[in-house]
């Protein structure tokens, strides 16, 4: 290897850091902007603009979650071309991601109806929080290219380790976001309609201001733009070969969340309120461990692509360390904080005294599933998605069987399933971590 290219395959802390930190403050920024919604909406004085609002929020959520390989999938195609210094596959990876994003952005628009009937059908909220949901679903659905093109562009940066650009990006969206939805929906009258516009707005800049800072970034990686390595049939059919698998692994991962959200719901009141405030820990200890699990990503990435095994071991080392570290620390966190945390986002004495009942699932989930996470980075990394989709697909069996074996111990079995589906995501792919490994070389 060239002293080049060693040097740009040095794994350090600070190069884990610097990918790992931004992602986690561009992760913890996002809820500030369902937060601003939902306080622009709540000064309209009507709870039904609130659920509106949520309603349509969630449509599009679970939508684009779908299609999360845009990111995925590119940043670890990415790194790899950046660890080969392939300067052409670089720009190649950006666009066929762009092109993936603006078919499936068009199709989405195209299917509007289809998707509006069935969305819902299913998620029932009222007459007319579902009347003023569909105002906000009618034009957001506008913005789906300009969506899915964020993805991949912030994946393309992650997979370079511009992981600063990325959070740039992100804060640039949410904050065009928050002026426009003040302006539209309280300012000019709009109501939701106003929440949609300001997004849509919010979207097609970010993307704009994500091709420009793209078109900068290139000006330092060798090769030209060339239709024959764009439309190469080989790397389109690796491509779409990656996403497809993502896709299916992302799919089988939402549909067991909504499992647990279901029985949670079946339960009764108390308790889907109870595992509401829970997963709110869960989601939050998921914003600091997605950044190192990206940052494995990355690095494991880069050095798949420039064949360099001792580099992907580093990266793979380093990364965990830290992720586990925090792991620890979010655990502890939530044993020593959750109570207090529970009490306040909650002012039901029966809702609060479940939730404490239960806290300590929720506290052991980050040192348990930190392994699912890293694993799930390294793999994207080194682009073997199908053993991604097969450790998910065995996760998802068994947490149904561990949901019916522990029927018996009501919401503490549900608890245990879920634990049990993130230990499976993790010992199911280091199964396949020895043979992944010795591909590397």
């Amino acid at each position: 290897m060239s002293g080049t290219a060693s040097a740009r395959l040095r794994v350090t802390h600070r190069t884990v850091l610097a990918i790992a930190v931004p992602i986690v403050i561009s992760n913890l920024s996002t809820p500030l902007l369902g937060l601003a919604d939902t306080a622009v909406m709540g000064r309209m004085g009507d709870p039904k603009y609130i659920g509106a609002v949520a309603l349509g929020a969630l449509i599009f959520t679970m939508v684009y979650w779908t299609f999360g390989f845009l990111r995925m999938g590119t940043t670890g195609l990415t790194a790899q071309a950046e660890g080969a210094g392939d300067g052409e596959e670089i720009r190649a990876s950006l666009g066929r991601a762009l092109l993936i994003a603006g078919g499936i952005g068009v199709a989405l628009i195209l299917l509007q109806w289809p998707i509006g009937l069935i969305a819902f059908a299913l998620l029932d909220g009222g007459e007319e929080v579902e009347t003023l949901a569909r105002s906000y679903f009618d034009i957001r659905i506008w913005s789906a290219p300009a969506a899915l093109a964020n993805y991949a562009i912030a994946g393309w940066f992650i997979g370079l380790g511009r992981a600063k650009t990325a959070l740039v990006l992100q804060v640039f969206l949410n904050l065009v976001n928050i002026v426009f939805n003040i302006w539209l929906a309280l300012g000019l009258g709009w109501g939701v309609a106003g929440i949609a516009a300001g997004t849509l707005i919010a979207e097609v800049s970010a993307a704009l201001i994500g091709l420009a800072l793209a078109a900068q970034a290139l000006k330092f990686y060798p090769g030209v733009w060339t239709r024959e390595r764009l439309l190469d049939a080989a790397r389109i059919a690796r491509t779409l070969a990656v996403n497809r698998d993502i896709m299916i692994r992302t799919v089988v991962l939402l549909l067991s969340f909504a499992w647990f959200t279901a029985k949670s719901a079946e339960a009764g009141t108390v308790i889907l309120a109870a595992n509401s405030i829970l997963l709110q820990f869960v989601t939050v200890s998921a914003f600091f461990l997605d950044g190192f699990a990206l940052a494995a990503e990355t690095l494991s990435g880069r050095s798949a692509g420039a064949r360099d095994r001792d580099a992907f071991d580093r990266a793979a080392a380093l990364s965990t360390l830290w992720a586990g570290g925090i792991s620890a620390l979010l655990t502890l966190g939530i044993f020593l904080f959750g109570p207090a945390v529970v009490d306040f986002l909650s002012l039901d004495g029966d809702v609060r005294e479940t939730a404490r009942s239960y806290l300590f699932w929720a506290a052991l989930l980050p040192a348990l599933s930190v392994w699912c996470y890293q694993l799930d980075g390294i793999f994207i990394g080194a682009t073997r998605s199908a053993e991604m989709r097969n450790a998910a697909l065995a996760s998802s069996l068994l947490f149904l069987a561990l949901w019916w074996l522990f029927l018996p111990y009501g919401n503490h079995g549900l608890w245990a399933a879920l634990t049990g589906f993130n230990l499976m995501r993790a010992v199911s792919l280091g199964f396949y971590y020895p043979r992944m490994r010795r591909g590397i070389a």
